[in-house]
């Protein structure tokens, strides 16, 4: 591949899509193939996701320990296989759901330095095979907890039984495992039905642009 200008392209990643189709896409806008992406977001979930294009490749390790952002909702009294909204039901609660009061002191106990177990449907490997292709054979493994840094969680509103909450955090926490774990803490199961990640340190989404102006 001949030299040519590199840097960082902030993509505003909309849903439906990965994170590696965002990378092919920005492979035929550019028509180069040397590019790759800071922090891999869920198919179903659109925001910030920059990408390093040509030798600012090299500057991906610096730059994939950075906090994060979000803003998502959390369905309630139903629990999925993949923790939002694109897996099979695996169990719907029959009772009543909890108050905007008891949700928040819930969340609470989430924030500062807690343990997550992965997702079955994720990119950790086990093996070197990754999870995902694990659990799409019907396979679940045992997984190591991890240990992860949530700063700050914030009801933005509740409208039951949806939550929308704004979450700042570590990188390598799974919100979707949150939003399953709030539905274990609150006994009426839960799962991740909308995310949008804000920031990926440093980079907001005002300096995001949308895949059409790419």
């Amino acid at each position: 591949e001949r030299p040519g200008p590199a840097g960082l392209l902030v993509v505003d990643k909309p849903g439906g899509q990965t994170s590696h189709d965002i990378v092919d896409a920005a492979r035929r806008w550019l028509g180069i193939r040397q590019i790759g992406h800071l922090g891999t977001l869920d198919p179903q979930a659109t925001g910030v996701l920059p990408l390093a294009v040509r030798a600012a490749t090299k500057l991906v390790p610096f730059f994939q320990g950075g906090g994060k952002g979000y803003v998502g909702t959390v369905r309630l009294g139903v629990v999925t296989d993949t923790q939002d909204g694109e897996g099979e039901v695996r169990s719907r609660h029959s009772g009543p759901l909890p108050d905007e009061a008891r949700i928040r002191k819930a969340l609470d106990t989430f924030v500062g330095e807690i343990e997550q177990i992965p997702p079955m449907y994720s990119a950790v490997k086990r093996d070197g095979v990754a999870l995902y292709k694990l659990a799409r054979r019907g396979e679940e493994v045992e997984r190591d907890a991890k240990k992860v840094e949530i700063q700050r969680i914030e009801v933005l509103e509740f409208q039951s039984p949806d939550v929308k909450i704004s979450v700042d955090c570590g990188a390598g926490t799974y919100v979707r495992t949150l939003a399953h774990d709030l539905g274990q803490e609150l006994g009426c199961g839960a799962f991740l039905a909308s995310l949008r990640r804000t920031h990926s340190e440093p980079f907001g989404i005002e300096s995001a642009h949308s895949v059409e102006t790419c």
